[in-house]
């Protein structure tokens, strides 16, 4: 419930704990990270040296849910999380005839050419997922429908070095937003 909550747009911030992740088929851990556009996996992974037997990802989600409280007017910001998204417009109550604006950053920099993925929910219940890509300043300019949910998410690999045989090879970082454009 947001009952107590001030009039305005509230972001909630989330950043989970590291989750351990075994890909058991190489295959599949291939596939993930095509999907996520995260680079050449297999060339990565022979100059570090290591197998594709069981490969080990630890990964972290920074999420932000955008929600209106009352008539939701405000401005989501940076919130000093590693990875994040800062929506640049208010889904409830900017004009997104232009495309919602997203900016991904990761650390102090914004993130250029980067794939972000959304997730569209309609009225009726039915999800459709399209890819969309940063520009040169990180920012993402994403079709919206008023009555829509959504959730977008970009995915950063960043390579971790096992001591133990059962240590994380890999370090996804997942920057996470959803919000709703009301009708």
């Amino acid at each position: 419930t947001l009952e107590g909550l001030p009039e305005g747009l509230a972001v909630v911030v989330h950043e989970t704990a590291g989750q351990d992740l075994t890909w058991p088929v190489w295959a599949r851990f291939a596939s993930f990270a095509e999907h996520k556009d995260l680079g050449d996996v297999a060339a990565l992974q022979a100059t570090r040296g290591l197998d594709r037997d069981d490969v080990r990802e630890v990964y972290i989600r920074y999420a932000k849910a955008l929600i209106a409280v009352g008539g939701g007017a405000g401005a989501d910001a940076r919130a000093g999380m590693r990875t994040e998204f800062v929506a640049l417009a208010n889904p409830y109550t900017d004009d997104l005839s232009g495309g919602f604006p997203v900016q991904l950053w990761l650390g102090d920099a914004p993130r250029a050419d980067e794939q972000v993925e959304m997730f569209a929910e309609a009225p009726d219940g039915t999800v459709t997922v399209t890819l969309h890509r940063t520009d040169a300043e990180g920012i993402a300019r994403l079709p919206v429908m008023p009555g829509y949910r959504y959730m977008i998410d970009a995915v950063t690999l960043e390579a971790v070095e096992p001591v133990a045989e059962t240590d994380p090879e890999w370090r996804t970082l997942w920057a996470n937003m959803t919000f709703a454009v009301p009708e």
